[in-house]
């Protein structure tokens, strides 16, 4: 690459176009992940404008935004991590400015999607907490579903993030205090639930996604050294990325159920990823792999489109060049 890569830049570019992206789509996450935990028999939503409208009614308008926060926390060192490790081994894969393979540009993508999973698995832990709360509680106010005692949970303070325990103060809990739970009851290893199934989800989809955009990308250059249009790079994203999302759903399923710490009656648990999988298949079949399926292209097309346009814009680059320090990585 003739071009020197500014890693502080880049790390600027992915931090806010994440948070560009998650405030605009979280809505449709939090209806992905209630969607996903619903059981046969158990439904409460019948489908994502369902799922919003009953969400707004019950929890009023920022109850679609519940556990945001800790999206929009992480979000930033998530995107960072997971954009600038693509360019770090796309930059080092490549020789003499020469165009990288498809199978070097896999490796990068995989290689990036590993890097990030150290942001993404806490940060969605404590976020599917929050998202599914309003499911459960849903659960117990739907007459024959779920008796008020047959709720199971896992301890008190996680269990109040649900509001489903009757008492007169219905304070919400946050992600800190689950988070403080955790670490105090399970170790770090609470936070890491579900590890194994979250890099199952995110190495396919970088490798399927970094690549695919590339090449979707090169399509809308008028030439070799010229890049391509912004509104390209958003079409490119926002195919790619929902192409991704929907190879990689059933893994993106199994990562929810895992990692879905309270469960409602009749709700199974789970050992592991592969106990995850049969269990689905045997009771909900093939179907329930592409539950939210529709939802999670929703959410990561406009995400990836927003993150490539503030990517190629270069917001980072032109933070960096007015800053007094000028910090250049190599």
């Amino acid at each position: 690459m003739s071009q020197q890569i500014s890693l502080p830049a880049k790390l600027i570019n992915g931090g806010i176009a994440g948070i560009v992206g998650v405030t605009c789509v979280f809505p449709i996450d939090l209806v992905k992940t209630r969607l996903q935990n619903q059981r046969p028999g158990q439904q409460v939503y019948k489908s994502m404008i369902d799922c919003l409208i009953k969400t707004v009614q019950s929890e009023g308008y920022f109850g679609m935004y519940r556990g945001a926060a800790v999206n929009l926390t992480l979000v930033t060192p998530e995107k960072a991590i997971k954009l600038a490790a693509n360019d770090f081994f796309r930059h080092h894969l490549s020789k003499d400015g020469r165009g990288l393979t498809v199978v070097k540009e896999m490796l990068a993508g995989c290689a990036a999607g590993m890097c990030q999973v150290v942001i993404t698995t806490p940060m969605e832990m404590l976020k599917i907490q929050l998202q599914d709360a309003g499911r459960l509680a849903a659960q117990q106010r739907k007459p024959g579903i779920i008796p008020p005692n047959r709720l199971a949970t896992t301890n008190t303070v996680l269990s109040r993030s649900y509001n489903v325990i009757p008492s007169t103060s219905h304070r919400a809990i946050s992600a800190t205090q689950i988070a403080r739970e955790l670490l105090h009851t399970q170790g770090i290893q609470g936070l890491y639930k579900g590890l194994g199934a979250t890099l199952l989800r995110d190495v396919p989809f970088s490798i399927i996604y970094f690549p695919l955009f590339a090449n979707l990308n090169k399509l809308g250059k008028p030439s070799s050294e010229d890049a391509a249009p912004f509104y390209w790079s958003f079409i490119s994203g926002c195919v790619a990325g929902s192409t991704a999302a929907v190879a990689v759903n059933p893994c993106d399923v199994v990562k929810t159920r895992l990692q879905s710490l309270n469960k409602g009656a009749n709700e199974e648990t789970y050992s592991g990823i592969i106990d995850c999988f049969s269990k689905i298949f045997r009771r909900e079949g093939p179907s329930a792999f592409l539950k939210g399926a529709g939802c999670r292209a929703l959410v990561i097309a406009p995400l990836f489109g927003i993150v490539q346009v503030m990517y190629f814009i270069g917001v980072g680059e032109f933070i960096m060049s007015q800053s007094p320090l000028k910090l250049i990585s190599d």
